[in-house]
């Protein structure tokens, strides 16, 4: 299948992108049951459990007629775990590296289980001489954000061929750039490669003549690199464990069905951004991107480890401890 994205694709999910929905503010009180639940999520890819957890409706499903559910969309991890840390909103959908940046600063939040393995890639432009990770030796990397998971994955690819980043003793140097403006500087030359999650990889392929150096498979820790994961407040979980354990069921239960019926959870997909936006995405288009990941719920502890290692290494946080982070308890309640 000839992997491309078109115009409409990439105006779409910067729109998406921007949207907020309805997101009812304010910190649930402590050890108070919840009659509303604030689930958080990214209007891409990546985070397709989500989003076909509410149009299948798992989710309301689960918690019942009785608990409200509103949800609420974010551009960004950055911003995500800002509305977390504020009470905006209660369990959701993020990268590990914001995640995990902002336990360490204040553990007020626990991982809760997985949600999408792989869907980030490394490219090169096709003309910058680049074909071995070695090659990057002086170049400039196109990441998402300061601190995201590409960047943490940068690293680890970097660390594993002996080459850092400037500002760690390095040579090469990270410009960070919103992926929807990262084939316009490979156009214009003004990057060499980019660490980038789909369905961005696919669009500087099609519209940059971009060259995959690591596929999703390859790039830092491979098939078992966690993109995407489930994560809630401990003011939530600990007042509501119940609510906690149903939302893990819905989550598990779409999990599931994006990978028993993916052609459907595509239409889904199609079906929620266009109702957000109003435009129409084509199912060959997200079907290029969905296949450079996996839909999970399992977590591996030991990259979410390395991954925090890494982030200390940087200067992100100040510590790598993140004992606690963790949390899978309730997702074990709810596979039985």
């Amino acid at each position: 299948m000839k992997k491309h994205l078109g115009k409409a694709f990439l105006s779409l999910i910067a729109t998406a992108s921007l949207l907020v929905a309805g997101c009812g503010g304010g910190k649930e009180t402590a050890g108070k049951p919840a009659d509303t639940v604030k689930l958080g999520y990214f209007p891409n890819l990546t985070h397709m459990a989500a989003i076909v957890g509410l149009e299948k409706g798992f989710f309301q499903e689960e918690l019942g007629d009785q608990i409200t559910l509103k949800t609420q969309t974010f551009p960004n991890g950055g911003l995500f775990m800002e509305a977390m840390s504020t009470g905006q909103i209660d369990f959701g959908y993020v990268g590990p590296g914001p995640a995990m940046n902002n336990y360490l600063k204040n553990p007020a939040h626990q991982l809760l289980a997985g949600a999408v393995n792989g869907g980030a890639v490394l490219e090169v432009r096709g003309d910058a001489g680049i074909n071995t990770l070695t090659d990057l030796d002086g170049k400039r990397v196109a990441i998402p954000v300061i601190g995201s998971t590409q960047d943490i994955m940068l690293r680890k690819a970097l660390k594993d061929v002996g080459l850092n980043v400037k500002g760690s003793g390095g040579t090469v140097e990270m410009l960070a750039q919103a992926p929807a403006d990262t084939a316009t500087l490979f156009l214009q030359k003004n990057v060499d490669a980019a660490a980038t999650q789909e369905p961005w990889g696919v669009n500087l392929e099609e519209k940059a003549g971009a060259k995959l150096l690591l596929n999703w498979d390859q790039f830092a820790w491979g098939k078992e690199s966690t993109n995407t994961v489930v994560v809630g407040t401990k003011s939530f979980t600990e007042a509501n464990p119940e609510l906690t354990k149903k939302l893990l069921k819905a989550h598990v239960r779409a999990v599931e069905f994006i990978k028993q019926h993916p052609d459907e959870a595509v239409q889904l997909l199609i079906k929620h951004i266009k109702d957000l936006t109003g435009k129409e995405l084509k199912k060959s288009e997200i079907k290029a991107a969905m296949e450079r990941s996996t839909a999970t719920y399992e977590v591996n502890e030991q990259v979410l480890k390395e991954m925090a290692a890494i982030s200390k290494e940087a200067g992100y946080t100040s510590s790598d401890n993140i004992d606690g982070f963790v949390n899978l308890s309730f997702l074990q309640d709810a596979l039985k």
